[in-house]
Parts: structure tokens; sequence; C-alpha cells
């Protein structure tokens, strides 16, 4: 549905009268049209054939059809059962959602069809696999970053090609400073401090020297943001430039930070497994080495 349905019924020239009845309504007695239906009109009244057409079925003509025929001796009936097939049709599908990390969803998509369809759901990611369920209904509980995305529902019954729909899934969680470069710059060119860091929402990024906030637009530094990015550009480096500084990101869900350090040639500027490393020179390994001697 919709489409149309025939109805035929095969006679003989012993047959005097004819009819075809929907249960216990007459339809059409001979030429003659019994029903107000527009849709069921007579394709052929023959010595050979009686048929009629439904057209635009719905699934309320499912049901039995007689054609009734009359002949000298006596009357015979034959039977017909039509069965209405319907696409799938999605009729209810929750709403795009936002929620927080940790917190429980439940998602619904009701399908109607005859056959009844089969509705399953899945996630659309590259690292889902299969179908996360096969119902109606999808419960996820203690929900993930990971898990946010498209969920797809989709109702087949084989009568049509399978329906789909898409429910948004927002899952919020507080920032993640996932990296934080410091650098080392001589005096006089052009340094970054760089601060990334991954939330939903987007997190805002704030700058500090010290315990001192720095204000966009001071001079000869630049903070430039980005959803994910934060960037804080020394055009012109000075010895007072020189020091410790602190990325702050922050969303409605919570805060992190991260310390960063520009240097200058001559600072110390890493410890890594407990070798220490010097920019501009090497001069600390042979007192290192003189520094053990004298111990033992």
């Amino acid at each position: 549905a919709p489409g149309y349905n025939e109805d035929k019924c095969t006679i003989d020239n012993r047959v005097t009268r004819v009819a075809w009845l929907n249960r216990s309504t007459i339809l059409y007695a001979g030429n003659d049209k019994w029903c107000l239906d527009p849709r069921v009109v007579l394709l052929s009244n023959t010595q050979t054939q009686y048929s009629i057409e439904i057209q635009n079925v719905d699934v309320y003509d499912e049901g039995p059809y007689t054609c009734s025929v009359q002949t000298d001796n006596h009357p015979k009936t034959s039977r017909v059962h039509l069965i209405v097939q319907v696409s799938p049709k999605i009729v209810e599908i929750s709403s795009d959602i936002s929620i927080n990390e940790g917190n429980n969803i439940s998602l619904t998509c009701i399908a109607t069809g005859r056959p009844e369809p089969t509705v399953t759901w899945r996630h659309i990611s590259p690292k889902a696999v299969g179908f996360v369920s096969e119902d109606e209904y999808l419960e996820i509980q203690g929900i993930t970053r990971e898990q946010s995305g498209d969920y797809e529902c989709s109702a087949s019954n084989d009568v049509a090609a399978p329906v789909v729909r898409r429910v948004k899934v927002t899952v919020n969680y507080p920032p993640y400073i996932s990296e934080a470069k410091g650098t080392g710059v001589p005096v006089g060119q052009k340094g970054t401090l760089q601060c990334e860091a991954s939330a939903v929402p987007s997190a805002e990024f704030q700058w500090y020297k010290d315990d001192k906030r720095l204000i966009e637009g001071k001079k000869g530094v630049k903070v430039e943001n980005r959803p994910f990015l934060s960037k804080l550009i020394f055009f012109n480096v000075s010895e007072h430039d020189y020091g410790n500084y602190t990325c702050v990101a922050s969303n409605k869900l919570g805060h992190t930070n991260a310390s960063l350090t520009l240097f200058g040639p001559g600072a110390v500027s890493e410890v890594s497994n407990g070798s220490w490393r010097r920019a501009g020179c090497t001069w600390m390994l042979p007192l290192l080495i003189l520094h053990l001697l004298l111990k033992f």
C-alpha cells in the first residue's frame, strides 16, 4: 500500500449472473456497481472472465472477497483473501540529546508497517561494530565521550527498502589538556607557547604569568584561541618575558591547567629520565662527572 489489486474470476458460457462481494457487501452485480467507493472499478465482464480492480489499496481493504456465479444448475462461489503489505515507516523517534558524561540515556524509535518491521539501532562511528540494539529502545548506562555521535535507527520488513532516521547524541565533559609545550627563544625573536585541550562544550582559555592574568592586547603579546587550541605569541621576546606561564582551560563542567616555560638560551629547558639538558651549551656534563668522582 498504496497500490492496486486485481481480483479475477474465471467463468464459462453456462453462467447467467455474476457478482463480486466484500464480506457481505456487494461491490458489483454484473456490470452494475453497488458500492460507492470510487477506487473499485470493473475491469472485465466477458464470457470467460469477470474481474474488478481496487485502486490505491490500504490496510482497510484487507479481508475476504467472493466471486458469486449463478449457473443453470446451481450457484457457485470462489473466495480470495486479500493481504495488504505496507512499507515500513518511522512514526516516532527521540530528539537530539545533549548529556553529561557518566549519565544514562534512553532512545526510542517506533515504526509501523505490515508485516511488523524489525527495528535496529547502530552507532555511526569508525570504532563501532554491529548493532548496539535490536529493539525499538536503546539504553546506555554511564555514557562516555567515545559514545557520542550519531545513532541510526533502521526499520525494515522486506516490502520496501529500509527507512532510516538519525539521532545526534552530544556527550559533555570537562576540559583535558592533551598537550602543553614550553619553548626556548633568544631575545628579540618571536616565540609561541601552545596549549591544547579537549572538551565539550569547547574550552575557554586564559593565560597567567605567575599569578597575574595576561590581558589580550598587551603590547608585544597576542593570544590566539581556537575551539581546542590556544597560543600565547610573543612578537619580540625580552628578558622580562622569560619565566613560568599557566594555561587554564575551562567550560561549564570544570577546569584544568598546565604550566609552561618560556626560556632563553642558557636556561635549563627540560628534566627527562634523570638527565639534565641545557639549551645552547654542554658544560653541565663534565661538572656532573666531576661531582660523581668527588662523591666516591
